[in-house]
């Protein structure tokens, strides 16, 4: 767009401004608005009251996601097949122990979660070559839990934590699916802080009324396990405990680890925010709109505009750009720099089936 490899500025180069003012910049402002979207993958369901349900506001047992099955299904395994094993060889366990099957599972889960609080120990070259192995598979499947079925789980609660937020208040879907949409991980966050609260609370509880530690000990037990650390000095010594124990581990040292994650998410939309503002709120320069000339014609258009500021953000990167390009370039089959149907229909029938 610059002659002779001199670099001028756009803005010289731009149409007529009477005509631009003319008409207001209403004509390709109306036709941007009015640009359709990609068809819903999920769309919402209409209700008896005509209103359209929210997505993943159904019932904690209704129809589970693929994901959360598929994960249920791994982590069932997982146990039955650690049970079983550390069943098999129980007499090479040595420790406290209560019931043959529940202390396998017991083990189990204390080894996936890496709390290993040394009330339960291996005693043979085998049964330690065995926790090796459940040990680095337990914590595959707890990352597996943290990024599908926690997140999942989480999101099912969001509608009713807004509901509460907003109590008394005419609130209708739209709107609370854009509250969603704009804390997710505010709000993410707030219910999982809220379930370690209600778990540190019920296992201290536990812990003096059936355990019969003092509450000191009892709250010391419950930290240093739902962080993993697990010392041993105190621990689920009784069957009651340990089949406590088997739900409670699981759920606090997962429920711990997500919040980490929503604190580490947090601050990088944080910081992806002031990133934003600062490309929102900066002025616009002659070198600005070179860059953001795609086609070279002298003339920033609304999309190229929008891609180039885009960019700026790191919402998408040039690679991003290159791939969709040239996924164009291959349906613009006449070469016209438009799509039509006929350019599609074209496009579609020269690819082999």
């Amino acid at each position: 767009m610059a002659s002779n490899g001199a670099r001028e500025p756009l803005l010289q180069q731009l149409p007529d401004p009477e005509a631009y003012k003319k008409t207001n910049g209403q004509l390709n402002r109306r036709r941007f608005l009015r640009c359709r979207s990609a068809p819903l993958v999920n769309p919402a369901v209409p209700n008896k009251n005509g209103i359209g349900s929210i997505p993943r506001s159904e019932s904690m047992f209704g129809n589970l996601h693929p994901s959360f099955r598929k994960v249920a299904l791994f982590l069932v395994g997982y146990l039955g097949v650690g049970a079983v094993i550390f069943y098999l060889v129980r007499h090479q366990i040595k420790g406290n122990k209560t019931d043959g099957i529940l202390d396998a599972i017991y083990f189990t889960i204390v080894t996936m979660t890496t709390v290993g609080y040394g009330d339960l120990v291996p005693n043979s070259k085998l049964t330690k070559l065995l926790a090796c192995a459940f040990v680095f598979t337990g914590m595959a499947m707890v990352g597996l839990i943290l990024s599908k079925a926690a997140d999942y789980l989480v999101e099912k609660q969001e509608v009713l934590l807004i509901k509460a937020l907003h109590r008394g208040q005419n609130v209708g879907p739209a709107q609370i699916l854009k509250e969603i949409e704009t804390n997710k991980t505010r709000y993410k966050f707030f219910v999982v802080f809220f379930l370690l609260l209600v778990l540190i609370v019920a296992g201290t509880i536990f812990l003096v009324a059936v355990e019969k530690l003092d509450i000191v000990d009892a709250f010391y037990c419950v930290c240093s396990t739902i962080t993993t650390l697990g010392y041993g000095d105190k621990s689920f010594s009784t069957e009651a405990g340990r089949i406590f124990a088997v739900f409670w581990i699981l759920t606090g040292t997962i429920c711990l680890a997500q919040l980490f994650l929503y604190i580490a998410e947090m601050n990088t939309e944080s910081r992806q925010n002031q990133l934003v503002k600062w490309v929102l709120t900066r002025k616009t320069t002659n070198e600005d709109l070179e860059a953001a000339d795609i086609d070279d014609n002298g003339i920033v258009g609304a999309a190229e505009f929008i891609i180039y500021k885009l960019k700026e953000m790191g919402k998408i990167s040039q690679e991003d750009i290159s791939l969709v390009m040239q996924e164009f370039e291959e349906l613009d089959v006449d070469q016209s720099g438009t799509l039509s149907i006929s350019d599609i229909t074209l496009a579609q029938s020269a690819r082999p089936s």
